[in-house]
């Protein structure tokens, strides 16, 4: 696939994927990275330097939280291609079902994983299905991201999906991708719990009218409590960017 194929959009320090995800293969000389860019994920940058490196260190960085768009319809006068945590997950799924291929989910609890495993299997019949509940630390030792890797790569799975906390997922994601033998490595994060049911989903109607963040402060306002500072630093820094009191962030690869 050639790259320069793809549509991205250079906004607000980083470089985002706006186009089609049937664009991404699943395979490629090396393990490929999808991360998410949010006001949430932004925010968290600003103060996590390792976080902000993976998010600009990932190969399809795509948009999850419309909100981080207006940048761009703002700044540019464009809008970016939405592809939100569930559109990524069954986008891919859906692809891995039609080539018989072999999903792993890193993440969540033993018991979270087994009700994966039990839907995937229903749902998606052609997949091999392969799960590690990783230990529930903030950071992993070399030995715990040894013991991760080694397992997935006994696998040699098409797709890891992962689905930890933000910026673990995506911190872990940038530093194993060259040891990790997999086609790709996707952080999708609260996915694993809406697949396997242990919390209610937002239905895809809401996410149609960019309301998905509403239902989500409905159902789980503790996260809206502990991720709104990171939100209104993206929100503040974005308007004094538009009222030119403040130069747009440089992106800087990493």
């Amino acid at each position: 696939m050639n790259a320069s194929k793809i549509r991205e959009e250079i906004i607000f320090g980083f470089k985002v994927f706006s186009d089609h995800l049937s664009k991404i293969p699943i395979r490629q000389s090396n393990t490929s990275v999808i991360n998410t860019i949010s006001p949430n994920s932004y925010g968290l940058s600003t103060r996590n330097l390792a976080l902000d490196q993976a998010l600009k260190s990932t190969d399809y960085l795509v948009l999850d939280g419309v909100y981080f768009s207006l940048a761009a319809i703002l700044l540019r006068y464009k809008n970016i291609q939405k592809n939100q945590g569930p559109d990524v997950f069954y986008h891919f799924i859906e692809r891995l079902n039609r080539m018989s291929g072999k999903a792993f989910f890193l993440g969540s609890t033993i018991n979270t994983l087994d009700l994966i495993k039990k839907q995937a299997e229903f749902r998606y019949p052609n997949i091999s299905v392969y799960t590690y509940s990783p230990p529930f630390t903030d950071v992993f030792s070399e030995q715990q991201e040894l013991d991760i890797v080694n397992a997935i790569n006994s696998i040699r799975p098409d797709i890891v999906f992962v689905g930890m906390t933000c910026p673990k997922q995506e911190i872990w994601s940038i530093r194993n991708r060259k040891r990790v033998d997999a086609g790709l490595i996707i952080c999708i994060g609260n996915v694993f719990d809406w697949f396997a049911g242990t919390q209610k989903a937002i239905h895809p109607f809401w996410f149609s009218l960019r309301l998905g963040w509403f239902i989500r402060i409905i159902l789980r306002p503790e996260i809206f409590k502990r991720n709104i500072g990171n939100q209104l630093k993206f929100f503040w820094d974005l308007l004094l960017v538009f009222i030119r009191l403040k130069k747009e962030p440089i992106y800087r690869p990493f």
